[in-house]
Protein backbone atom coordinates (compact mmCIF):
# COMPACT_ATOMS: atom_id res chain seq x y z
CA UNK A 1 0.00 0.00 0.00
CA UNK A 2 1.35 2.96 -0.88
CA UNK A 3 2.13 6.26 1.84
CA UNK A 4 -0.97 8.54 0.80
CA UNK A 5 -3.03 5.38 0.12
CA UNK A 6 -2.86 4.38 3.72
CA UNK A 7 -2.58 7.79 5.12
CA UNK A 8 -6.09 7.46 4.36
CA UNK A 9 -7.16 4.97 7.07
CA UNK A 10 -6.94 7.06 10.14
CA UNK A 11 -7.36 4.48 12.27
CA UNK A 12 -7.34 0.53 12.46
CA UNK A 13 -10.48 -0.84 14.86
CA UNK A 14 -10.51 -3.76 16.77
CA UNK A 15 -12.56 -6.61 15.16
CA UNK A 16 -12.75 -9.34 17.55
CA UNK A 17 -13.84 -12.64 16.76
CA UNK A 18 -14.19 -14.11 20.38
CA UNK A 19 -14.39 -17.46 18.65
CA UNK A 20 -11.86 -17.42 15.82
CA UNK A 21 -9.04 -15.73 18.90
CA UNK A 22 -10.20 -18.84 21.07
CA UNK A 23 -8.98 -21.01 17.85
CA UNK A 24 -5.66 -19.13 17.55
CA UNK A 25 -5.37 -19.46 21.04
CA UNK A 26 -5.47 -23.05 20.66
CA UNK A 27 -2.77 -23.48 18.62
CA UNK A 28 -0.52 -20.32 19.48
CA UNK A 29 2.01 -21.67 21.80
CA UNK A 30 3.05 -24.52 18.67
CA UNK A 31 2.66 -21.54 16.04
CA UNK A 32 5.10 -19.36 18.40
CA UNK A 33 7.43 -22.03 18.89
CA UNK A 34 7.56 -23.01 15.42
CA UNK A 35 7.87 -19.59 13.41
CA UNK A 36 9.86 -17.46 16.00
CA UNK A 37 11.36 -20.30 18.79
CA UNK A 38 9.57 -18.56 21.80
CA UNK A 39 8.48 -20.60 24.70
CA UNK A 40 6.24 -18.99 27.29
CA UNK A 41 7.65 -19.60 30.92
CA UNK A 42 5.06 -18.23 33.83
CA UNK A 43 4.94 -19.20 37.11
CA UNK A 44 1.48 -21.19 38.10
CA UNK A 45 0.84 -18.34 41.43
CA UNK A 46 1.93 -15.70 38.51
CA UNK A 47 -0.75 -17.02 36.34
CA UNK A 48 -3.07 -17.09 39.62
CA UNK A 49 -2.82 -13.34 40.53
CA UNK A 50 -4.56 -12.34 37.26
CA UNK A 51 -7.14 -14.93 37.22
CA UNK A 52 -8.05 -13.53 40.80
CA UNK A 53 -8.89 -10.65 38.94
CA UNK A 54 -10.15 -11.62 35.99
CA UNK A 55 -13.82 -9.89 36.83
CA UNK A 56 -12.23 -6.56 36.67
CA UNK A 57 -11.44 -4.26 34.72
CA UNK A 58 -7.38 -4.62 33.87
CA UNK A 59 -4.57 -2.71 32.47
CA UNK A 60 -1.75 -4.62 31.20
CA UNK A 61 1.33 -3.03 31.62
CA UNK A 62 4.17 -5.35 30.28
CA UNK A 63 7.49 -3.82 29.10
CA UNK A 64 8.63 -3.84 25.67
CA UNK A 65 12.34 -4.98 24.64
CA UNK A 66 11.64 -6.41 21.53
CA UNK A 67 9.06 -7.20 18.57
CA UNK A 68 7.95 -10.76 19.78
CA UNK A 69 6.60 -9.65 22.91
CA UNK A 70 3.04 -8.85 21.54
CA UNK A 71 3.56 -12.78 20.37
CA UNK A 72 4.29 -13.22 23.74
CA UNK A 73 1.56 -10.99 25.59
CA UNK A 74 -0.74 -13.22 23.34
CA UNK A 75 0.35 -16.38 24.94
CA UNK A 76 -0.26 -15.21 28.05
CA UNK A 77 -3.73 -14.30 27.27
CA UNK A 78 -4.13 -18.08 25.94
CA UNK A 79 -2.94 -19.34 29.28
CA UNK A 80 -5.01 -17.38 31.59
CA UNK A 81 -7.99 -17.86 29.33
CA UNK A 82 -9.24 -14.38 28.62
CA UNK A 83 -9.84 -12.15 25.61
CA UNK A 84 -7.12 -8.95 25.44
CA UNK A 85 -7.19 -6.02 23.52
CA UNK A 86 -3.85 -4.30 22.58
CA UNK A 87 -2.79 -1.11 21.63
CA UNK A 88 -0.13 -1.52 18.48
CA UNK A 89 1.91 0.90 16.27
CA UNK A 90 -0.63 1.74 13.66
CA UNK A 91 2.77 1.05 11.30
CA UNK A 92 1.82 -2.65 12.36
CA UNK A 93 -1.27 -2.73 10.47
CA UNK A 94 -0.21 -4.84 7.34
CA UNK A 95 -1.63 -7.00 5.27
CA UNK A 96 -2.63 -10.43 6.97
CA UNK A 97 -1.11 -9.77 9.34
CA UNK A 98 -2.62 -6.83 9.87
CA UNK A 99 -5.86 -8.25 9.80
CA UNK A 100 -5.41 -11.00 12.21
CA UNK A 101 -4.16 -8.46 15.06
CA UNK A 102 -7.77 -6.91 14.53
CA UNK A 103 -8.95 -10.29 14.98
CA UNK A 104 -7.74 -11.11 17.69
CA UNK A 105 -8.05 -7.27 19.57
CA UNK A 106 -5.43 -5.21 18.47
CA UNK A 107 -6.05 -1.78 17.22
CA UNK A 108 -4.12 1.27 16.29
CA UNK A 109 -2.24 4.17 17.56
CA UNK A 110 0.18 6.69 16.10
CA UNK A 111 2.93 7.29 17.89
CA UNK A 112 3.97 11.09 18.56
CA UNK A 113 1.08 12.57 17.08
CA UNK A 114 -2.93 13.24 19.34
CA UNK A 115 -3.96 10.39 17.95
CA UNK A 116 -7.89 10.62 19.12
CA UNK A 117 -8.97 8.15 17.22
CA UNK A 118 -7.39 6.02 19.58
CA UNK A 119 -7.79 7.37 22.23
CA UNK A 120 -11.41 7.73 21.81
CA UNK A 121 -11.30 3.80 21.36
CA UNK A 122 -9.15 3.19 24.76
CA UNK A 123 -11.86 5.32 26.53
CA UNK A 124 -14.66 3.31 25.22
CA UNK A 125 -12.83 -0.10 26.14
CA UNK A 126 -11.47 1.14 29.72
CA UNK A 127 -15.04 1.30 30.66
CA UNK A 128 -16.48 -2.10 29.48
CA UNK A 129 -17.05 -4.22 32.74
CA UNK A 130 -13.80 -6.91 32.72
CA UNK A 131 -11.89 -5.49 29.86
CA UNK A 132 -8.79 -6.38 29.78
CA UNK A 133 -6.41 -3.70 27.62
CA UNK A 134 -2.77 -4.58 27.05
CA UNK A 135 -0.34 -0.89 26.86
CA UNK A 136 3.30 -0.94 26.62
CA UNK A 137 4.43 2.03 28.19
CA UNK A 138 7.83 2.27 26.86
CA UNK A 139 6.04 3.58 24.01
CA UNK A 140 8.23 1.55 21.74
CA UNK A 141 10.51 -1.10 21.54
CA UNK A 142 13.44 -0.56 23.88
CA UNK A 143 15.35 -3.53 22.48
CA UNK A 144 17.10 -4.43 26.15
CA UNK A 145 16.20 -7.79 27.31
CA UNK A 146 16.22 -6.29 30.96
CA UNK A 147 16.45 -2.98 31.59
CA UNK A 148 13.80 -0.87 30.68
CA UNK A 149 13.32 3.17 29.32
CA UNK A 150 11.13 5.46 30.95
CA UNK A 151 7.42 4.87 31.18
CA UNK A 152 4.71 7.30 29.38
CA UNK A 153 2.20 8.02 32.07
CA UNK A 154 -0.64 7.75 28.42
CA UNK A 155 -1.96 4.21 29.76
CA UNK A 156 -2.25 5.53 33.52
CA UNK A 157 -3.98 8.79 32.71
CA UNK A 158 -6.98 7.28 30.48
CA UNK A 159 -7.17 4.55 32.86
CA UNK A 160 -7.62 7.69 35.72
CA UNK A 161 -10.06 8.99 32.89
CA UNK A 162 -12.20 6.52 32.50
CA UNK A 163 -12.50 5.58 35.77
CA UNK A 164 -14.26 9.17 36.18
CA UNK A 165 -16.48 8.90 33.32
CA UNK A 166 -18.33 5.54 35.35
CA UNK A 167 -17.87 7.08 38.61
CA UNK A 168 -20.25 9.76 37.05
CA UNK A 169 -22.45 7.31 35.37
CA UNK A 170 -22.79 4.52 38.87
CA UNK A 171 -21.63 7.05 41.33
CA UNK A 172 -18.57 4.89 42.66
CA UNK A 173 -15.44 3.83 42.41
CA UNK A 174 -14.68 0.52 40.57
CA UNK A 175 -11.72 -1.49 40.91
CA UNK A 176 -9.53 -0.70 38.59
CA UNK A 177 -6.38 -2.70 38.25
CA UNK A 178 -2.89 -1.78 36.50
CA UNK A 179 -0.89 -5.27 36.56
CA UNK A 180 2.58 -4.57 35.49
CA UNK A 181 4.56 -7.03 33.93
CA UNK A 182 8.19 -8.19 33.17
CA UNK A 183 9.52 -10.16 30.34
CA UNK A 184 12.62 -11.26 30.11
CA UNK A 185 13.66 -13.73 27.37
CA UNK A 186 16.78 -16.54 27.78
CA UNK A 187 18.68 -18.13 25.21
CA UNK A 188 18.83 -21.89 27.21
CA UNK A 189 20.88 -23.87 24.71
CA UNK A 190 23.10 -21.33 22.84
CA UNK A 191 26.41 -22.21 22.39
CA UNK A 192 29.38 -19.95 22.07
CA UNK A 193 29.81 -21.55 18.17
CA UNK A 194 26.44 -19.47 17.86
CA UNK A 195 27.84 -16.13 18.94
CA UNK A 196 30.78 -16.97 16.89
CA UNK A 197 28.97 -17.48 14.23
CA UNK A 198 26.71 -13.99 14.43
CA UNK A 199 29.59 -11.44 15.49
CA UNK A 200 31.64 -13.27 11.80
CA UNK A 201 28.73 -12.25 9.51
CA UNK A 202 28.81 -8.54 11.18
CA UNK A 203 32.62 -8.85 10.35
CA UNK A 204 32.57 -9.83 7.26
CA UNK A 205 29.93 -7.70 5.94
CA UNK A 206 31.83 -4.43 7.56
CA UNK A 207 35.42 -5.93 5.84
CA UNK A 208 36.55 -6.64 9.58
CA UNK A 209 39.20 -9.03 10.24
CA UNK A 210 39.54 -10.00 14.11
CA UNK A 211 42.28 -9.20 15.73
CA UNK A 212 41.67 -10.77 18.90
CA UNK A 213 39.16 -14.23 19.42
CA UNK A 214 37.49 -12.46 22.51
CA UNK A 215 34.05 -11.85 21.74
CA UNK A 216 33.26 -8.48 23.63
CA UNK A 217 36.38 -7.10 21.50
CA UNK A 218 34.81 -8.50 18.34
CA UNK A 219 31.56 -7.00 19.47
CA UNK A 220 33.07 -3.62 20.31
CA UNK A 221 35.59 -3.57 17.61
CA UNK A 222 31.98 -4.54 15.13
CA UNK A 223 30.15 -1.61 17.00
CA UNK A 224 33.08 1.15 16.37
CA UNK A 225 33.19 0.94 13.04
CA UNK A 226 29.75 1.13 12.44
CA UNK A 227 29.59 4.73 14.96
CA UNK A 228 32.45 6.19 13.17
CA UNK A 229 30.67 5.09 9.74
CA UNK A 230 27.47 7.00 11.19
CA UNK A 231 29.44 10.00 12.07
CA UNK A 232 31.38 10.08 8.47
CA UNK A 233 27.63 10.09 6.99
CA UNK A 234 26.09 13.20 9.04
CA UNK A 235 29.38 14.71 9.34
CA UNK A 236 30.33 14.69 12.83
CA UNK A 237 33.77 14.68 14.13
CA UNK A 238 34.10 13.61 17.82
CA UNK A 239 35.60 15.72 20.46
CA UNK A 240 36.87 12.74 22.31
CA UNK A 241 36.78 9.31 20.27
CA UNK A 242 37.50 7.29 23.92
CA UNK A 243 33.95 8.83 25.29
CA UNK A 244 31.47 6.33 23.06
CA UNK A 245 28.48 7.24 25.05
CA UNK A 246 29.13 11.34 24.29
CA UNK A 247 29.75 10.31 20.92
CA UNK A 248 26.77 8.25 21.25
CA UNK A 249 24.66 11.21 22.10
CA UNK A 250 25.86 13.33 20.04
CA UNK A 251 25.27 11.04 16.63
CA UNK A 252 21.66 10.81 18.03
CA UNK A 253 21.49 14.86 18.46
CA UNK A 254 22.92 15.29 15.25
CA UNK A 255 20.51 13.07 13.60
CA UNK A 256 17.46 14.21 15.29
CA UNK A 257 18.27 17.80 13.94
CA UNK A 258 19.02 16.19 10.55
CA UNK A 259 15.52 14.89 10.31
CA UNK A 260 13.83 18.31 12.20
CA UNK A 261 15.72 20.35 9.73
CA UNK A 262 14.67 19.03 6.45
CA UNK A 263 10.87 19.10 7.68
CA UNK A 264 11.26 22.52 9.15
CA UNK A 265 10.35 21.50 12.55
CA UNK A 266 11.09 23.26 15.51
CA UNK A 267 13.18 21.47 17.67
CA UNK A 268 11.11 20.94 20.98
CA UNK A 269 14.27 19.25 23.11
CA UNK A 270 11.77 19.05 26.48
CA UNK A 271 9.99 16.07 24.60
CA UNK A 272 11.70 12.64 24.95
CA UNK A 273 13.95 11.59 21.79
CA UNK A 274 11.38 8.93 20.81
CA UNK A 275 7.95 11.48 20.77
CA UNK A 276 10.18 13.58 18.57
CA UNK A 277 11.32 10.77 16.29
CA UNK A 278 7.51 9.24 15.99
CA UNK A 279 6.36 13.14 14.96
CA UNK A 280 8.92 12.89 12.19
CA UNK A 281 7.86 9.41 11.41
CA UNK A 282 3.99 10.83 11.23
CA UNK A 283 5.18 13.72 8.64
CA UNK A 284 7.09 11.80 6.59
CA UNK A 285 4.26 9.05 5.94
CA UNK A 286 1.62 12.11 5.37
CA UNK A 287 3.73 13.48 2.24
CA UNK A 288 2.88 13.30 -1.38
CA UNK A 289 5.05 11.61 -4.27
CA UNK A 290 5.98 14.63 -5.41
CA UNK A 291 6.87 16.53 -1.72
CA UNK A 292 8.74 12.97 -1.30
CA UNK A 293 10.83 13.15 -4.37
CA UNK A 294 11.66 16.85 -2.98
CA UNK A 295 13.28 15.62 -0.27
CA UNK A 296 16.35 12.61 -0.01
CA UNK A 297 12.97 10.63 1.57
CA UNK A 298 14.45 7.02 2.04
CA UNK A 299 17.73 8.50 4.39
CA UNK A 300 15.21 10.47 6.32
CA UNK A 301 13.17 7.34 6.88
CA UNK A 302 16.30 5.51 7.68
CA UNK A 303 17.55 7.66 9.80
CA UNK A 304 14.49 7.82 12.07
CA UNK A 305 14.82 3.75 12.40
CA UNK A 306 18.34 4.26 13.23
CA UNK A 307 17.01 6.78 16.10
CA UNK A 308 14.81 4.05 17.28
CA UNK A 309 16.97 0.87 16.85
CA UNK A 310 19.82 2.98 18.81
CA UNK A 311 17.60 5.20 21.02
CA UNK A 312 18.70 3.55 24.25
CA UNK A 313 21.91 1.70 23.15
CA UNK A 314 25.08 3.21 25.79
CA UNK A 315 28.41 1.70 26.10
CA UNK A 316 28.71 -0.53 29.01
CA UNK A 317 25.69 -2.49 28.56
CA UNK A 318 27.19 -5.98 27.36
CA UNK A 319 30.41 -5.18 29.54
CA UNK A 320 28.88 -4.65 33.02
CA UNK A 321 26.82 -7.90 32.40
CA UNK A 322 27.75 -9.84 29.40
CA UNK A 323 24.85 -12.47 29.42
CA UNK A 324 24.76 -13.95 25.99
CA UNK A 325 21.32 -12.48 25.82
CA UNK A 326 22.43 -9.20 26.09
CA UNK A 327 25.59 -9.98 23.54
CA UNK A 328 22.57 -11.11 21.41
CA UNK A 329 20.82 -7.34 22.01
CA UNK A 330 23.57 -5.34 20.99
CA UNK A 331 23.96 -7.55 17.31
CA UNK A 332 20.29 -7.24 17.11
CA UNK A 333 20.85 -4.22 16.59
CA UNK A 334 23.97 -3.77 14.60
CA UNK A 335 21.87 -6.19 12.18
CA UNK A 336 19.45 -3.77 11.75
CA UNK A 337 21.59 -1.48 10.65
CA UNK A 338 24.32 -3.37 8.54
CA UNK A 339 21.62 -5.31 6.70
CA UNK A 340 19.13 -2.93 7.15
CA UNK A 341 15.94 -5.11 8.53
CA UNK A 342 13.48 -4.69 10.62
CA UNK A 343 13.55 -8.48 12.57
CA UNK A 344 17.00 -9.58 12.72
CA UNK A 345 17.42 -13.95 12.07
CA UNK A 346 16.46 -15.69 14.75
CA UNK A 347 19.64 -16.67 17.11
CA UNK A 348 18.45 -19.94 18.99
CA UNK A 349 15.46 -21.20 20.96
CA UNK A 350 14.24 -18.59 23.89
CA UNK A 351 12.03 -18.65 26.80
CA UNK A 352 9.98 -15.76 27.33
CA UNK A 353 9.84 -15.71 31.52
CA UNK A 354 6.80 -13.68 32.13
CA UNK A 355 6.52 -12.45 35.83
CA UNK A 356 3.73 -10.61 37.05
CA UNK A 357 3.69 -7.73 39.94
CA UNK A 358 1.42 -6.83 42.42
CA UNK A 359 -1.75 -5.64 41.19
CA UNK A 360 -2.81 -2.12 41.40
CA UNK A 361 -5.92 -1.09 42.13
CA UNK A 362 -6.56 2.50 40.97
CA UNK A 363 -9.60 2.70 43.45
CA UNK A 364 -6.95 3.19 46.26
CA UNK A 365 -5.42 5.95 44.93
CA UNK A 366 -8.52 7.74 43.78
CA UNK A 367 -8.60 10.29 46.31
CA UNK A 368 -4.71 10.91 45.68
CA UNK A 369 -5.66 11.70 42.14
CA UNK A 370 -8.75 13.58 42.94
CA UNK A 371 -5.87 16.23 45.44
CA UNK A 372 -3.64 16.37 42.74
CA UNK A 373 -4.36 14.58 39.05
CA UNK A 374 -0.79 14.97 37.46
CA UNK A 375 1.13 14.12 40.47
CA UNK A 376 -1.07 10.67 41.01
CA UNK A 377 -0.74 9.83 37.53
CA UNK A 378 3.23 10.42 37.53
CA UNK A 379 3.57 8.89 41.15
CA UNK A 380 1.94 5.54 39.94
CA UNK A 381 3.86 5.92 36.08
CA UNK A 382 6.83 5.52 38.03
CA UNK A 383 6.17 2.54 40.54
CA UNK A 384 4.72 0.45 38.18
CA UNK A 385 8.78 1.13 36.13
CA UNK A 386 9.56 0.08 39.11
CA UNK A 387 7.94 -2.85 39.49
CA UNK A 388 8.79 -4.30 36.05
CA UNK A 389 12.31 -3.14 36.46
CA UNK A 390 12.52 -4.97 40.02
CA UNK A 391 11.02 -8.46 38.89
CA UNK A 392 13.70 -8.08 35.58
CA UNK A 393 16.12 -7.85 37.77
CA UNK A 394 15.14 -11.06 40.23
CA UNK A 395 15.16 -13.07 36.80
Amino acid sequence: MSNSAKAEVKFFPPQTNALLTRILQSICYLVIYLLYEVRLVIDDRDVAKLKAIAERRVVYLPNHSNLDDGLVMFALSARVGQLFNYVVAYEAFRGLIGKLMQVVGAYSIRRGVGDRYSIVKTLEILQQPQCKLVIFPEGGCSYQNDTTIPFRSGAIELSFKAMEKIVKQQGSVPDFYLVPISIKYRYPKVTPTQLAEALSRLETALSLKPAKNDFYWRLRNIAGCILANLEAEYNLTPLDVTDWNQRIEDLRQRMIDYCEDKLDLTPVPDLPNRERIYKVQYILSSLSEVEQSNLNYEHLYQTTVRLLNFDAIYDGYVATNPTIERFFDTIDRLEREIFVIDRPKSKGQREAIVKIGTPIDLKEYWQAYQSDRQQAIDNLTQTAQQIVQANLNLQ
